[in-house]
């Protein structure tokens, strides 16, 4: 990025597991001034499924071609969802599909797997089902796939998968490789012994930094998009730690942040020390700066869709409802990951469609400052996307925690940390603090009696008091 002015646009391909977004973010007031979207659709074709990486890539170049005769475009970022690597050939293009993790392929090979994957003290990544530790995806595709590992020239952490195919050339970067993928050690900072158990020393491709320019765009591209030439590509970053990078940038230590989507992440940065347990689905991320950042995830997102035929807009009589007789949801809706796995859960009592409204805001809210909790999180709490839009969610988790709770006021958290990575920037002003809507006290009793209903230790703060008389 050296020698060009500073950018005044930057253009965030931005690949969530559910929805693929470009947004062009005006760097002086850090807003979105367009997007675009479309489904992170996954195929059945073929020997698996895989993203539809050829759709992806449509999108993308046609979406490049239109923001910039609108606006004009002066860079490029990258950010992803974790939990995906790209393999490929020596001619740079993919010697497989890129595999869903969602896939269960991988489990069918977990007794191997198992059997050569380092322990959670060294990588900090907890064993995870399907293909949620990408080492696994590896193991998997690598047994399974004919040939593949004769047509395999470079392993690559999907943010550099396509960074790499704007420039020509790809990488590895810190943020993907701690995303709970079993081949990075954070607290080293280096790959971890599942890269030679998988055969893959000298294959794993060059490290990037996040904010690395990976390159120019090709000239085959420049001349489709009408991009200029010069155009320079950030290498990219992992999604969740996109969100997190405008406050490591700008707000003191401690502080905590939650980014919602698909997957609710929860980082804790200058957090109290605490032993975390792989169990509960937490984890040790990395950051922007290369530093270890405890974490916690669910997939509160998804939850939400799969009940949301359920509901209806609510009324404050359906809110009074619920707090009177602690009409709630138990955990867990997605049975497969965050802080009460393998959990059945489900409605604690006949509903009206209104009161399941309020009684998913509440579990939201309640999973999170669960969450929260188990990774020693302290100080303010900064929500990052759809969730900061839901004031009875905001209301719990700001009883449950005792702690200041904070808003976005960024429709897309992600998009914005990713275009901070082509300058150094540290934004002022981007958060809003939440204002309560409802009744604290009759807040900390529902909160205290989920607690007790579902078997969760009480935390610290006033509602834990109250929980502990």
């Amino acid at each position: 990025m050296s020698g060009r002015p500073p950018p005044r646009r930057v253009a965030v391909w931005d690949i969530g597991k559910t929805n693929a977004k470009l947004a062009l973010v005006d760097m002086q007031s850090l807003s979105e001034i367009a997007v675009r979207t479309r489904p992170n659709t996954v195929r059945t074709n073929g020997p698996y499924p895989h993203y539809d990486i050829d759709g992806l890539w449509e999108f993308l170049i046609e979406g490049l071609s239109a923001l910039q005769a609108e606006h004009a475009i002066d860079a490029i970022s990258i950010t992803t969802h974790g939990a995906s690597l790209a393999l490929l050939d020596s001619a740079g293009g993919l010697a497989c599909p890129v595999l869903d993790y969602e896939h269960t392929g991988p489990d069918d090979l977990a007794e191997e797997y198992d059997a050569i994957r380092p322990g959670f003290a060294r990588t900090g990544s907890p064993r995870l089902p399907m293909g949620l530790n990408a080492g696994a995806q590896l193991h998997w595709l690598l047994q399974t796939q004919a040939g593949l590992r004769d047509r395999l020239a470079q392993v690559v952490t999907y943010p550099q998968y396509w960074s790499g195919r704007l420039t020509g050339r790809f990488g590895c970067e810190y943020t993907s490789l701690g995303c709970h993928t079993d081949l990075w050690m954070p607290r080293e900072a280096g790959f971890s012994p599942l890269v030679a158990a998988l055969g893959l020393e000298g294959k794993m491709a060059p490290l990037n930094h996040a904010s690395d320019c990976a390159g120019h765009i090709l000239p085959q591209i420049a001349a489709r998009t009408g991009l200029a030439p010069d155009t320079p590509v950030l290498s990219g970053i992992h999604d969740s730690n996109a969100s997190l990078l405008p406050h490591l940038r700008s707000l003191p230590q401690p502080f905590a942040v939650v980014s919602t989507g698909t997957w609710v992440i929860s980082m804790a940065v200058g957090g109290r020390q605490i032993t975390l347990d792989p169990a509960r689905d937490l984890l040790i991320n990395v950051n922007a700066d290369g530093g270890p950042t405890p974490s916690a995830r669910f997939m509160g997102g998804r939850e939400y869709d799969l009940l949301k035929s359920q509901i209806a807009p609510h009324e404050p009589a359906d809110v009074a409802s619920v707090l009177a007789r602690g009409a709630h949801l138990r955990p867990s809706v997605e049975l497969s990951s965050g802080p009460f796995p393998g959990q059945q859960g489900g409605w604690s009592a006949p509903m009206s469609p209104g009161e399941k409204s309020v009684a998913l805001a509440f579990y939201l809210g309640l999973m999170t400052a669960e969450c929260l909790s188990l990774i020693g999180a302290e100080g303010p709490i900064l929500v990052e996307g759809p969730f900061a839009r839901n004031n009875l969610l905001l209301d719990m988790l700001a009883v449950a925690t005792g702690r200041q709770i904070a808003c976005s006021l960024s429709a897309t958290g992600t998009s914005i940390g990713a275009a901070l990575l082509a300058t150094d920037v540290a934004p002022k002003g981007a958060v809003q603090p939440h204002a309560m809507t409802l009744d604290r006290a009759a807040l900390a009793d529902y909160a205290a009696a989920w607690r007790a209903a579902v078997g969760a230790a009480p935390t610290e703060g006033p509602f834990a008091r109250r929980a502990n008389g």
